[in-house]
Order: structure tokens, then C-alpha cells, then sequence
């Protein structure tokens, strides 16, 4: 449990985001699949949406001519019986006025097996004298099954509207006349207008019915074309590009004329796959978001834990390290105390030791003090006119007691020539190359090369310092890290080495606040080499409030106070600090 509890808590950005995406792509499947099938049914409902629409459109049709002709239509048997018809001057219902559709009317009188026909002009409600041999010819032809029905004895019709169109050119509504008995005596019937039904009534059904199917201007997309018998187009509310997606031949009239409709801009299955690309393109964004919003915060939460573990291990690390030299700090204070050491040597080594310690105190103290002030805001640098090399001898010094202690030798490596004086601040800077001589000395504890080499040198415009040593060495994934603020190398040796993680975070804002640059260059069991590079700033460069300038060059005397041998070739000066007591 311990053990999955520490996984948990190490990959817990991991198991957030499987916690998430894991369901999030089985909804989207699941709406995949259902966006699929909504693509099918769409594309086969806007269909069946279309074919309504032409159905309602023929619906509309037969309505109209239906009515019209049952109520024009509409003659009783009186008027055909006993040879009166033509006495009937407009034997019908309606005037002409109301007579849409109608062209010519006729009534036919069945009597004794002869068939009386009288034409009329619903124009002006009128007997036409001299009907056309063609219509003549297009009414026998429609009576003439209803006149051999008269004369069958016994033979009973329904007053049942029928159509006549053999004569595409006189296409004709019939009703029959029928007596008290049921027996035909005659018919009415009506021939059609064409030119009514093509120029103004089949047009006004279609733009009448559009709105009804297709609302809030989706009319505009839906081109509805009429053929007509010889499938020649007669009628469309747009061009014609496509294959009809629906097809409808009228149900009462004209039925060998037939309607189409297709869509200006995308066929049904075009929408339906915009649809579904649309649908799902915002689907997966929207689940992208949300992955990435969970991402992000679990990754917050992740940073927040990973600085508070940092923090504790901080804390933890300082407090080791401000243990250790207060200890000794003790210790040997107690020794003097008590009078347990007399001879002059021995309080020298031990005052040696209690300064020492100090100095690690004082630098471990620095540290965190600037670090706060970095956070903060309020570091500030006093830059003045300096030797480099003589800010490297000082702080050389500084450090060979500790040095000497750890039997450790350094190596110093300057140029022939003295390096030309810049503008910078002293204590940052050698605080920085402290630093990094504390942390040379502390990752070769376990090495048997005890050397740490101190170079300095000029390049490109730069003052260079490097301090190299022959230690445990820092594995390349992460070198980019460690000038970050409380890191610690993972794994390795280097992780059994205690610290603040603050060193190489002061160092790297010590000389970029200079305008430098410090780069590492490390290889596991091979040891590392930091260097840092100072610009050269002249008089000119320096900042108005600089303090007055040290002397330039570089001190040999305290070089040889130190022990430093300048005339080693290759101007490489040795101080050994493993001395005897």
C-alpha cells in the first residue's frame, strides 16, 4: 500500500490524466458512433423530408382540381332529360370568372343510344356555336365508354370524377350525370387550361408549399423542377445541376408530369457529412480543451507538490548543513574553553577549523539571503572597477583552509599576460566562484583525483573563470536543470551529496546580472567544468555610481603568499593545501 501510495503520489499527473482521458475517449466513442448513425438517418429524413414536400405539392393539385370540377361539374339530370340541353343557355355552377383551370366545357346528353354534345365558353358563360373538329374529336373519344354504359341495360355508375388524358393536348375531368336510378344519362366534363397549369398555378403550388417544409429561408437551397411528358422541364425555381434527389408524378391530373427536387448548393448526404465533421471536429476540440485544462492543472498541482517536496528537502538540507559547522563550531570552542589544548599549534588548527566553519556558515547564510532577495526583488550589486584576478586570488585564499582540510590540491591556470581590468561587483562575484568551488570540493569527496583546477582567461570579449574538478560528474539530461532553484540531480551520486540547491541558482543570477553567462560542461565519472564568462567593461561602461577602483593586475604577492607557483610552464600555478600539521 506504502508502495502505491509513493507511486501515486510520483506519477500523479500521469494517473489524473488517464482518470480523465480515459472516459473522455470512450464518450467520444460512443458519440462517434451515434454522430455516424445521426449522419445516416439525416441524410435519409432530409429525403423523406423532400418526398413530403412534393407529396404536399401534388396533394395541393389534386385539391385544386378536385374541388374546382366538383363544383363546376356538378350538373343535375334534369338539365339532359328529355331532350331540353339545349335550351340551357350555361347550365353550370359557377361563372367563368370563377373557373381557374378551366378551358372548355361540355355536356354530353345520352338519350335512346345518340349522344347530344353542347359546348360552352366559361369566358363568357356562353353556348360556343362551332367548337374546334379537335376538341369535338377529344370529348367522343372521353363520353364514348360512359355512352355504350347507357344503353346496357340495367347499368348503374357513381358520380365519380374521372380524367381523360390519352389527348395530351386535351386533357379533360369528366363527371357523369346520373338519374334517380343510378343510370348514366349523360356527362360534364372540362377540359383543362395547360397554360394556366404551367405558367400560374403549378408555380404558385410550389412557392406555397416551400415555406411550410422549409423554413427560416432554407427554401433558398431547394431548386424544384416539373417535367413534363416529354420530360422536357416546364417549370424551376433555380438552375437544374444535379440528379433529382426526390421524385413525385402528380396523383390526379397531369399525372404523367412528374416533380423533382434537389438541393442548390448540397445534396443531403453533403450536409449530413458537414454535419458530422462539424459535430465531431467540435467534439474532439472541446475534449482537447478539456484534456488540456486538466492537463494543466494537474500539472500546477504537480509543480506545487514538487516545490513543496523542494522546500522540505531545503529546509532539511539547510538545517543538516548549519548543523555541521555549528557542531564543530562547538566542539572546538569547547576544547579551548576547558584548557584541553595548550600548545600553541594545536590552537592554531583548532582557530583554523573554528574559521573555517564560520566561513561555511557565513557563505550558507549569504546564500539564502540573496536568494531571498532575488525572490523578493531587492538584490542589488555595487559594480567597481576590479581585477578578476585578483578577486580569484582573494577568494583562493579564502577557501584553502577548507581546502587543505579535505586534502584537496588546487590548480591554478592564468594567462601570460594580466587580464585588463573590468567593471563588476567583488563579493558577488567571488561569492559565485566560492560557490562553485564548495560544490567542486563536495562531488569529488568519493573521487581519487583530489585536483581542483581554477582557470581563468579571455574570449570573444569575455572574462573567463572556470573551476574544474574530477569527480562524480552530472549526466547530460541534467545539466540544463541544475542552475534552477532548489533542484536536485535525481539519481546518481550526486544525489547522496547534501546541499541548499541554491548555489548554482545565486550563480547563474550573480554573473547574467553582470551580463554574462555561465555554461557546464560534465560527463557521469568524468567530472565537471563550470565556467563563467564576464563581459569586459571599460571606464566608460562603468555604472555612475561605482565605487573607486581597485588596483589592477594580478597580486603575485599574495599569489605567493598562498603558495601559488607562478613559474610553472604552460603558466599553470600549483597550491598544494594537503599540508602537514
Amino acid at each position: 500500500m506504502l508502495k502505491l501510495r509513493t507511486f501515486l503520489k510520483q506519477h500523479i499527473v500521469w494517473v489524473g490524466l488517464l482518470a480523465v482521458v480515459v472516459p473522455l475517449i470512450s464518450i467520444l466513442y460512443v458519440q462517434y458512433q451515434s454522430l455516424l448513425k445521426l449522419e445516416k438517418t439525416s441524410s435519409v429524413a432530409d429525403k423523406v423530408w423532400m418526398r413530403n414536400y412534393l407529396a404536399d405539392v401534388g396533394k395541393e393539385v389534386k385539391y385544386f382540381y378536385w374541388t374546382n370540377a366538383e363544383q363546376v361539374l356538378n350538373v343535375p339530370p334534369h338539365v339532359v332529360a328529355g331532350g331540353r340541353l339545349s335550351e340551357w343557355k350555361f347550365p353550370f355552377n359557377k361563372c367563368g370568372e370563377e373557373m381557374e383551370g378551366a378551358g372548355r366545357l361540355f355536356i354530353a346528353a345520352f338519350e335512346s343510344g345518340n349522344a347530344e354534345t353542347v359546348f360552352y365558353d366559361p369566358a363568357s358563360n356562353s353556348v360556343v356555336a362551332n367548337p374546334h373538329p379537335a376538341e369535338m374529336r377529344a370529348a367522343s373519344l372521353a363520353i364514348a365508354p360512359l355512352k355504350l354504359l347507357s344503353a346496357e341495360p340495367g347499368a348503374t355508375v357513381t358520380k365519380q370524377l374521372m380524367v381523360f388524358e390519352h389527348d395530351h393536348e386535351h386533357r379533360m375531368i369528366l363527371k357523369p350525370i346520373v338519374d334517380d336510378e343510378a343510370r348514366v344519362v349523360g356527362v360534364a366534363g372540362m377540359f383543362l387550361d395547360v397554360r394556366f397549369f404551367r405558367e400560374v398555378y403549378l408555380p404558385r403550388a410550389v412557392r406555397n408549399s416551400l415555406p411550410k417544409f422549409f423554413p427560416d429561408g432554407k427554401d433558398e437551397n431547394v431548386v424544384v423542377t416539373v417535367h413534363d411528358d416529354r420530360d422536357e422541364v416546364v417549370f424551376a425555381n433555380g438552375p437544374v445541376k444535379k440528379e433529382a434527389e426526390a421524385v413525385l408524378y402528380l396523383p390526379f391530373v397531369f399525372t404523367d408530369w412528374h416533380l423533382s427536387v434537389e438541393s442548390r448548393n448540397m445534396t443531403p448526404e453533403q450536409w449530413a457529412r458537414r454535419n458530422f465533421n462539424f459535430n465531431l471536429s467540435l467534439s474532439i476540440l472541446m475534449t482537447l480543451v478539456l484534456v488540456g485544462g486538466v492537463g494543466l492543472a494537474l500539472r500546477t498541482v504537480s509543480r506545487e507538490m514538487k516545490l513543496s517536496q523542494m522546500k522540505t528537502d531545503f529546509v532539511s538540507n539547510v538545517s543538516h548543513e548549519l548543523r555541521t559547522p555549528l557542531s564543530s563550531i562547538r566542539v572546538f570552542g569547547e576544547f579551548m574553553k576547558l584548557g584541553r589544548v595548550r600548545e600553541g599549534e594545536k590552537m592554531r588548527e583548532y582557530g583554523e577549523h573554528i574559521e573555517t566553519e564560520s566561513r561555511r556558515l557565513t557563505q550558507l547564510i549569504n546564500n539564502i539571503l540573496d536568494f531571498s532577495k532575488i525572490e523578493s526583488g531587492r538584490k542589488t550589486y555595487k559594480f567597481e572597477r576590479v581585477s578578476l584576478e585578483e578577486v580569484v586570488a582573494e577568494t583562493l585564499k579564502t577557501c584553502e583552509v577548507r581546502l587543505k582540510q579535505s586534502d584537496f590540491q588546487i590548480v591554478y591556470e592564468g594567462t601570460r599576460e594580466p587580464l585588463p581590468p573590468t567593471v563588476l561587483d567583488h563579493e558577488a562575484v567571488a561569492q559565485a566562484l566560492v560557490n562553485l568551488l564548495d560544490n567542486a570540493v563536495k562531488y569529488s569527496e568519493t573521487s581519487t583525483d583530489k585536483r581542483v583546477v581554477v582557470r581563468t582567461g579571455q574570449e570573444e570579449g569575455f572574462l573567463t573563470v572556470s573551476v574544474r574538478d574530477f569527480g562524480v560528474g552530472i549526466a547530460r539530461k541534467e545539466q540544463s536543470k541544475i542552475f534552477e532553484k532548489f533542484y536536485r540531480v535525481g539519481t546518481g551520486l550526486v544525489h547522496d551529496v547534501k546541499g541548499s540547491g541554491l548555489g548554482l541558482a545565486l550563480v547563474k543570477h550573480i554573473v547574467e546580472s553582470h551580463g554574462g553567462r555561465v555554461r557546464v560542461e560534465s560527463d557521469l565519472g568524468r567530472g565537471s567544468t563550470f565556467t563563467i564568462c564576464l563581459p569586459i567593461r571599460r571606464l566608460g561602461d562603468a555604472p555612475e555610481d561605482e565605487a573607486a577602483p581597485r588596483p589592477s593586475g594580478f597580486d603575485k604577492d599574495l599569489a605567493l603568499a598562498m603558495g601559488v607557483r607562478t613559474d610553472v610552464q604552460q603558466h599553470s600555478h600549483h597550491v598544494p593545501l594537503n599540508l602537514p600539521d
